[in-house]
């Protein structure tokens, strides 16, 4: 069962990182933004995986509980900060 968390969490890793491409080069800001978001989604759930790998579950659960709360905070506070800007659709040349 352990190798079946190890495959899914590789895989999850490898989906950051198409994530990763578009926070990086997403023509708006709000594509960056959703693609930061993604990648903070996907790091509770990689958090969990890797709590089951550990068989330490509850622990991991409580950081990725934490993480998650953080990542939710940081991305409507971006988000408010560019709609008063006005910058959100704003596309770059």
């Amino acid at each position: 069962m352990d190798t079946i968390f190890l495959y899914s969490s590789l895989y999850l890793a490898f989906l950051m990182l198409l994530s990763l491409y578009r926070a990086v080069l997403g023509p708006t800001v709000l594509d960056r933004m959703i693609g930061v978001n993604a990648i903070g989604s996907k790091t509770t759930v990689l958090l969990i995986m890797i709590g089951l790998l550990y068989h330490r579950v509850d622990m991991f659960v409580d950081i990725a509980l934490a993480y998650a709360m953080l990542n939710f905070i940081a991305v409507l506070a971006a988000s408010r900060y560019f709609h008063k800007r006005k910058g959100l659709y704003d596309e770059e040349p």
